[in-house]
């Protein structure tokens, strides 16, 4: 126990000494503590110019606010600098993107990092960590989307026969 003590003095005393000795003589220079750097923001992409298929598919964007799932939101804007890119706003990130319109006919949203995608199908939106393979936020309806999903509902309510399973299959008729 005694030499605990002693060796926990020991270690104060050694580290008051370049305290006692900046007191005593002012002019002596100390080290100065080392600064951690802070990363560097990484370099802004460089664009290439939109084809024409890119600056058509970036004309199918929904532009404006997204109300997503668990109060969460997204913002689509036009590029300010290049045209034929669309800018991402999703919680502190903006993510500059690649609108390019699938073969399915959904328009995607290609972050030009490689990092995220965005896909925007008729009845909502979502966003994807595509180098963690995981969405980020799903369930994003633009006010247009809602708007369509609603003339939807009422053409299926108004004409229930007209309604496929989405399979392409129809239901016989009844006898």
């Amino acid at each position: 126990m005694l030499k605990t003590s002693l060796s926990v003095a020991a270690l104060f005393l050694c580290a008051a000494l370049p305290l006692q000795q900046a007191q005593a003589n002012p002019s002596v220079k100390h080290p100065r503590p080392i600064a951690k750097k802070q990363p560097q923001p990484a370099p802004a992409p460089v664009l290439e110019p939109a084809s024409e298929e890119q600056l058509a598919a970036a004309q199918r964007a929904y532009l404006g606010d997204y109300v997503c799932e668990a109060k969460q939101s997204v913002r689509i804007e036009p590029n300010a600098k290049t045209p034929g890119y669309i800018d991402v706003s999703f919680q502190k990130q903006l993510i500059t993107m690649k609108p390019v319109l699938s073969s399915t006919g959904a328009l995607r949203l290609e972050d030009v990092t490689g990092r995220t995608l965005m896909i925007q199908i008729a009845n909502k939106s979502m966003l994807l960590d595509t180098k963690l393979g995981q969405r980020l936020v799903d369930d994003c309806v633009h006010p247009e989307q809602a708007r369509l999903m609603a003339e939807a509902r009422a053409a299926a309510a108004a004409n229930p026969e007209a309604v496929s399973n989405g399979l392409g299959i129809s239901a016989p008729a009844a006898r």
